[in-house]
């Protein structure tokens, strides 16, 4: 009896032992020669770390200090994928822990990835943890994906979208009158103007998702930044199994400002709900036509089935906050800095506002001809796309292109890179030239997967219209009250927290006009 248990305990043990080194070294060592096999390069498979260590390593050289004024940024941005691009090809594979993480840039694969949004899924970043930073549409699948959209799209309809430009308006005027304040007529006042922007794309963001002001969503942005950063920590670490039920000091705080944020967004929903269900016409903002929407969704069909749950739309309104604001917030101040360094374009743009808008207020219908406008937006993103890459995941064993990629492969665009590629761009490629967009982003792509600053495919997204107009009327209002410079003491240091930042703050010169 005692020898049968010894036995078992053994085999026990043997099962476990082979569980764990086939996890951690023999399947990545066959999916490495399996993709090799291919003609697929890439980095050695490092035991259960992958490449997270040299990856996290150059990160941090790279934000120790500021680069060059120049717009080639993908070395400090990305060093490391920079260096595997330029070891290995444009199509290579690198690992995150234990998972191979495949590149791609030729257009057709891009199209590919995006298209077939089932096969190719969001990730959940390594801790599981990390998906309470914002999930929603972002990271809903098949039927899910499917549902969210429906119900979510009318928000973001044109018609809908004009009732917004007046809380652009008036968000954008408190900035400004703040920026007046700072500077006398004819005289010129050096700031940062990256979290004023900040905190007019949060108030924004506040007015046209639950039309509140930026002081009742403050909170909700301040906690949302704080786990962003958490998230980043998280995504660049190797997460054990389990791990997350551990009491850490992140992991306690990160389940702690879920918990607030999801509060604060439940209190703001309530409110609305018995004014709606008397029959009220809801508001025109976006939270009052997603509940709507989701109303008349379930209504329809008699089957709550049909709508989204209250946890549902909670997140539907995280990501209102965390995607409106990033995105914007980023664009308008990589603009500036732009604008601030070729003062060339910023005049041409501060002629064209002057020729359509004559007295001064924007509007909706004025916005759309402002094309130098557009073209300068084209090129921003291009040069300082929002997100730096798009990733995806295999669930199963998958075509793509030539290859076949193993279940459970991290497929990843760089949209970063390839608005930097010469062989799509030109020799001029890390140059600010607008003028490349003046027939269209069509006409200059030829239609290839090479220009990807809010994604692509059926999941290209759903806020860019909106994101776009905003951004409008903002440079629009500030090319009429002000004129700007980069200063003397702007350090150029792109970098990212979930989106592109500058890692030292946009210092400009700005004179009265």
């Amino acid at each position: 009896m005692e020898i049968s248990a010894v036995f078992c305990i053994l085999g026990v043990a043997a099962i476990f032992l082979w569980t764990i080194s086939n996890w951690l070294w023999f399947k990545p060592k066959k999916i490495e020669k399996f993709l090799r096999d291919q003609g697929l390069k890439g980095s050695s498979y490092k035991f259960l770390l992958g490449d997270l260590k040299e990856m996290v390593q150059m990160s941090t050289e790279a934000k120790s200090k500021p680069m060059n004024l120049t717009h080639d940024i993908a070395p400090r941005v990305s060093p490391f994928i920079h260096k595997s691009i330029s070891a290995y090809g444009k199509s290579c594979f690198t690992w995150m822990g234990t998972k191979p993480l495949v590149h791609i840039s030729e257009p057709t694969m891009i199209r590919e990835v995006f298209a077939n949004y089932q096969q190719f899924q969001k990730p959940i970043e390594g801790n599981p943890l990390t998906k309470l930073l914002v999930r929603g549409l972002i990271l809903a699948e098949a039927d899910q994906w499917t549902k969210h959209r429906k119900i979510i799209n009318p928000a973001f309809h044109a018609e809908k979208l004009k009732h917004m430009v007046p809380a652009f308006y008036v968000s954008c005027s408190e900035m400004i009158d703040k920026w007046e304040e700072m500077i006398t007529k004819g005289s010129s006042c050096e700031m940062d103007v990256w979290p004023h922007l900040h905190t007019f794309s949060s108030d924004v963001i506040s007015r046209t998702a639950f039309g509140s002001n930026f002081k009742e969503g403050r909170k909700i942005f301040e906690l949302q930044n704080e786990q962003a950063e958490l998230f980043i920590k998280a995504a660049q670490s190797l997460y054990i199994p389990g791990s997350r039920f551990l009491p850490t000091k992140d992991n306690k705080r990160m389940k702690e400002i879920h918990r607030e944020v999801t509060a604060s967004i439940k209190n703001i929903i309530d409110k609305r709900f018995d004014p709606m269900k008397a029959g009220e016409n809801s508001k025109h903002d976006l939270l009052g036509i997603l509940l709507e929407s989701n109303y008349k969704e379930i209504k329809q069909h008699g089957n709550s089935n049909f709508g989204l749950s209250i946890e549902e739309v909670i997140e539907e309104c995280k990501l209102f906050y965390f995607a409106g604001q990033e995105t914007t917030g980023n664009m308008l101040v990589w603009t500036m800095i732009l604008l601030g360094q070729h003062t060339d374009w910023q005049i041409r743009a501060r002629e064209e506002v002057f020729n359509v808008f004559p007295d001064k207020k924007p509007d909706i219908d004025g916005l759309s001809h402002l094309k130098v406008i557009n073209m300068i937006f084209n090129e921003v993103l291009r040069l300082y796309p929002p997100a730096a890459a798009v990733r995806r995941v295999t669930h199963d064993e998958t075509k793509l292109g030539k290859f076949t990629l193993p279940a459970g492969t991290l497929v990843q665009i760089n949209a970063l890179f390839l608005h930097h590629d010469k062989d799509m761009w030109g020799k001029d490629v890390n140059e600010f030239k607008p003028e490349r967009f003046s027939e269209g982003v069509l006409k200059v792509t030829k239609g290839k997967g090479s220009y990807l600053p809010f994604g692509g495919g059926p999941r290209i997204c759903i806020g860019q219209n909106f994101a776009m107009l905003e951004a409008k009327m903002a440079l629009a209002m500030i090319l009429q009250s002000f004129s700007f410079e980069l200063s003397p003491s702007y350090s150029h240091a792109p970098h990212t927290i979930i989106t592109l930042q500058p890692q030292f703050g946009a210092h400009l010169t700005l004179h009265k006009l």
